[in-house]
């Protein structure tokens, strides 16, 4: 199941054509403790091997490394590979960690710049809103980004992280191709509102942490005991302390699920998330992290994985069993505004 390529699906009605699955390529650079490069590289080629067409990063991974890290590939593959973006989440110069969200037009304009350069490309392919500055119209914002691309600078819009009522307000300026949020088995807050909203507006949904950043593997069961001090999963709620201890007792249904498929934890996660597109009846594409070659065999062979009816109804109560929330200050998530 390793070899074959993915398919490919339209990114919403007002999207391009990606692979049906992405890859985040944040933990490349960032958040997810040391990372081999030449792994990394080797993870990208045998992504695009596989079909995956769909690589995802942001300004902020590693204060602009990741981009900086991916330009060669991306420069290499231009014309094979959709690049998507993000801004927002600026690095104040006294303090190089924190993060402020900002969505003004000058550092949008700001921020298009520097990535543009950082990636080494005349165009973004899509470029995402990372998280909302509730100080700032979303229409004014989203202007911005609509002028950016009548300049040529970006093909296609994205927001992350938004509630339905501010996607609608968003689509009405200027059509948003897709809107990234968590969703996997262990989040499913967005159902509620983002997705029927999504659905109506011919919106896709990109599917960010579909694995629940490793968790939904098996690969670490306590981020403090298992993780490195740099690993930022030590800072969120569900994957520490009593909170991770009854978090794994759910693995034990998913893993009934994987058996019956000779499936991996992850491969059964990521079905899940894939199979949403026909339960709700819109476009979603997962981008699994990663910076091993053979979890990218893993993961795509995954796209090939259909979960019956039976099983879906199983794995159906998970998240409302998780303990902890995803982050520890939820305000700049959807869920926490709605």
């Amino acid at each position: 199941m390793t070899d074959g390529k993915i398919t490919t699906a339209n990114l919403g009605d007002h999207g391009p054509e990606v692979s049906v699955q992405g890859l985040g390529c944040m933990g490349m650079s960032f958040g997810y403790g040391p990372s081999d490069a030449d792994a990394s590289r080797a993870t990208l080629e045998r992504a695009l091997e596989l079909g995956v067409t769909f690589y995802d990063t942001a300004d902020a991974y590693g204060a602009g490394e990741n981009e900086r890290f991916l330009s060669p590939f991306f420069k290499a593959h231009r014309d094979e590979v959709v690049i998507a973006t993000k801004f927002a989440l600026s690095i104040p110069p006294d303090d190089p960690t924190r993060r402020v969200i900002r969505n003004d037009p000058p550092y949008i304009r700001q921020a298009v710049e520097a990535s543009l350069k950082r990636l080494d490309v005349d165009v973004i392919d899509l470029y995402y809103m990372h998280r909302r500055d509730v100080n700032v119209p979303i229409e004014e914002s989203v202007g911005t980004m609509a002028d950016l691309v009548r300049e040529g600078k970006v093909k296609h819009l994205g927001l992350s992280e938004v509630t339905a009522d501010e996607l609608r307000a968003a689509h009405a300026v200027h059509p948003i191709a897709a809107v990234q949020s968590e969703w996997s088995l262990f989040s499913r807050d967005i159902e509620t509102h983002v997705v029927p909203a999504a659905r109506d507006l011919g919106v896709a949904l990109v599917a960010y942490s579909p694995l629940g950043r490793g968790f939904l593997t098996g690969s670490f069961t306590n981020a403090e005991q298992d993780l490195s001090a740099g690993d930022f999963r030590r800072q969120q709620p569900r994957f520490t302390g009593e909170n991770a201890t009854a978090n794994a007792t759910l693995l034990e249904l998913i893993r009934s699920v994987a058996e019956a498929h000779d499936a991996t934890l992850g491969q059964t996660a990521l079905a899940w998330t894939q199979q949403q597109a026909s339960i709700h009846d819109l476009p979603v594409i997962p981008i699994p992290g990663t910076r091993k070659p053979a979890r990218v065999e893993e993961n795509t062979a995954a796209t090939r994985i259909v979960l019956t009816d039976e099983q879906l109804d199983l794995l159906d109560g998970i998240a409302a069993q998780v303990a902890g929330a995803r982050y520890a200050d939820m305000t700049f998530t959807s869920a926490g505004r709605e």
